[in-house]
């Protein structure tokens, strides 16, 4: 698969997460819980893109974005706790 191009939009205590392909779109969304973490309490790929890591980009991109901004993550979702237990390297976030 070529490149997502995910987009943030960020406002008050929630932000989200999304991307378009071929035509579907995926999301992820979270709370914020204070100044240093957020809850990601959402994910959802409709059933044509599943199984093309769609998904797993979407946590990916929220954990790269936490860690950059010094904040950690919860992971209500259970999509996103099972991707973010998938990747070691993901971990120091939580």
């Amino acid at each position: 698969m070529s490149r997502l191009h995910i987009v943030h939009e960020e406002g008050g205590s929630k932000g989200r997460y999304s991307v378009e392909v071929d035509g579907h779109e995926a999301e992820m969304t979270y709370s914020k819980a204070g100044e240093t973490m957020i809850i990601i309490d959402h994910t959802s790929v409709p059933d044509a893109l599943r199984g093309r890591h769609v998904g797993e980009a979407l946590v990916q991109r929220g954990v790269a974005d936490a860690r950059s901004a010094g904040k950690k993550v919860l992971p209500l979702c259970p999509f996103a706790k099972a991707q973010i237990d998938r990747h070691p390297e993901w971990q120091d976030v939580l």
